[in-house]
């Protein structure tokens, strides 16, 4: 694939559609198996789906697990066990996330106030002798 054919795609991505059709859904990447096969959980019932990813975002586009795709459930009527196809990724989610089709389950957690915990000393310095000697 051309440079100009990658960047193309990886552009496409960025912006989140207008509206969705009724057959697409947006869901969270839970598992990889490989071969552009992926389970994800859709916001209905926490229900899982296997879908595979679009011809034009392989060797394209980086799906990562815990990421957000825009998936199409009108491959369905497949005999395999292929319940939908990955139509678009979700790169830029901060404009995604204010979309009114956005799911509300798949709201962002606020982080819980830690006043009641001890302070962190990840990245401090250890304690002068000074200030040990006064405790």
């Amino acid at each position: 694939m051309s440079r100009r054919k990658l960047r193309q795609t990886a552009e496409e991505t960025l912006a989140p559609p207008d509206l969705l059709s009724p057959s697409q859904t947006i869901a969270r990447v839970v598992q990889l198996h490989g071969k552009d096969l992926y389970t994800v959980q859709t916001p209905a019932a926490s229900s899982t789906l296997l879908v595979e990813l679009e011809n034009r975002f392989r060797n394209a586009v980086f799906v990562q697990r815990g990421g957000y795709v825009l998936v199409d459930t009108t491959a369905s009527d497949r005999p395999n066990k292929i319940q939908g196809v990955i139509v678009n990724i979700v790169r830029n989610e901060k404009a995604w996330r204010k979309q009114a089709y956005w799911p509300r389950e798949f709201a962002k957690k606020v982080a819980s106030d830690g006043s009641d915990e001890e302070e962190s000393l990840v990245g401090k310095m250890p304690p002068s002798d000074s200030e040990e000697e006064e405790d």
